[in-house]
Formats: C-alpha cells, sequence, structure tokens
C-alpha cells in the first residue's frame, strides 16, 4: 500500500505526477492497449449532442481529453491540473498540433477552480477524480462552475464484478501494471499507487450518490469493457 500520510495526498499526487510526466502518455496507451483512446471518445460522443462551446477539462494532465474535444467544434477549452510538469508535456502536444488559439492549459486545483459561476457549458475529467484530496469538494466545485443544464462527464477506472474478469483484473493491477510501470517509469511508487487509488474510490452507485448529493441530476453510469472503466454522465 502507498503511504500519503507524510505528505498529505495532494501534495503526493502533485509530486508523483511531475515525476513521471515525461513517460506518462507511453505508459498509458502501452498498459491499457490504447483502449483509452476509446474511452475518451465514448467520453466525447457523450457530450456531443449538447455542443459544449465552453468546456472545462480538470486534472487535464497532458491534455488528451481536451486535444479528443476538439472535435465538438468548442469556442474555448479550459484545462487545469496541479502538476506542472503534466501541463508542460500537455502544451507542447497542444501548440505542435496548433490548438493553442482554443485550449488553454493552466496550473490550478480541482478543489478551488478559479472560476466565476455558471460559466461552462460542460466539464469533463479522465482518470483524475480519485486522486482528489477532498472527492466531495472537487465535484462540488465543478458544480459549481457549469452553468444549469450543463452536463458533466467523468471517466474513471471502477471494479469490474464478474467472472473471470474481476480475477485477472486484480492480477494485473496488483502484479503486471506495477511492475512494467515501474519499470519504465522510474518510479517506486506511481504504479503501485495506481491499483490503491482505483480500490479506495467509491465507484458504482456510490459515485452516482456523492454526484446526487451535490446538485447533478439525470445521472447515467455507462460502463466500458465488462467494468474496467465507468462513464458518469450528469447534468446540473
Amino acid at each position: 500500500m502507498v503511504n500519503i500520510e507524510n505528505t498529505g495526498k495532494k501534495v503526493y499526487v502533485e509530486n508523483m505526477f511531475n515525476n513521471i510526466a515525461q513517460r506518462y502518455d507511453f505508459l498509458n496507451h502501452f498498459l491499457s492497449l490504447n483502449i483509452d483512446y476509446l474511452w475518451r471518445k465514448k467520453v466525447i460522443a457523450l457530450l456531443k449532442p449538447y455542443q459544449p462551446k465552453h468546456i472545462l477539462d480538470v486534472a487535464s494532465g497532458t491534455a488528451d481529453l481536451a486535444i479528443q474535444a476538439i472535435s465538438l467544434n468548442p469556442v474555448q477549452i479550459t484545462g487545469i491540473d496541479i502538476s506542472d510538469e503534466m501541463l508542460k508535456v500537455g502544451q507542447k502536444k497542444i501548440i505542435h498540433k496548433k490548438l493553442d488559439s482554443i485550449i488553454q492549459l493552466m496550473h490550478a486545483d480541482a478543489e478551488n477552480i478559479p472560476f466565476e459561476n455558471d460559466i461552462f457549458d460542460a466539464a469533463m475529467v479522465a482518470f483524475g477524480v480519485r486522486n482528489f484530496e477532498n472527492l466531495k469538494l472537487g465535484i462540488t466545485e465543478m458544480h459549481r462552475v457549469i452553468r444549469p443544464g450543463g452536463v458533466i462527464a467523468i471517466l474513471e477506472f471502477s471494479k469490474p464484478s464478474a467472472f473471470p474478469v474481476k480475477q485477472i483484473y486484480k492480477f494485473y493491477f496488483k502484479n503486471i501494471l506495477p511492475f512494467i510501470g515501474n519499470t519504465i517509469s522510474k518510479s517506486k511508487d506511481a504504479y503501485i499507487y495506481l491499483p490503491d487509488s482505483v480500490s479506495k474510490f467509491p465507484d458504482g452507485d456510490k459515485f452516482s450518490l456523492l454526484l446526487s448529493e451535490v446538485g447533478f441530476k439525470d445521472i447515467k453510469i455507462h460502463k466500458l469493457t465488462f467494468g474496467i472503466a465507468s462513464i458518469y454522465f450528469a447534468v446540473k
């Protein structure tokens, strides 16, 4: 188990992602066999009917989801993250793709979003909410900055329950993923933290209840790839 008590979760997560930023994209796609791209594509498909023009990408990291959201023809995508090194990687990709007039990245905390109320048409997160130090506060902040009638789409790992996917998933997450991740990233804890954080995340109905408690409605769960990941979609 990863011990974050000495620093606090937020500082631990920031330092961890700063340390693995240069290898993050490669490992993300390699360890998921590129399925993560298809999962993000599903997020964009769910957002498309709402035609959001101003989008907030929380825990944007290296901006993969923000870049895919360009297909929605938005006016502006704002990506926030607490890891400067992840944002630097994302900024290079955005400039290379000549998207810097539409996608803006900035260092900011999801639990203290530096924007006024009711200004975004949509908020989205890919594999970020389980890293929040205060999960309910982060969700509350996203609710605050989305306009009434706006939507939220959250892509996150979940825990499959069906045999044999559950058993294969557990073995892969606890044995293969940490070994490969640690070997390539040179980070001792990062890919031990991943399965640990997934196991502690209140997925499924528990997370839906949390969304409801902060004011979201019409909440739907879209399970992906035998329940390995889920998209939580809701309306303000």
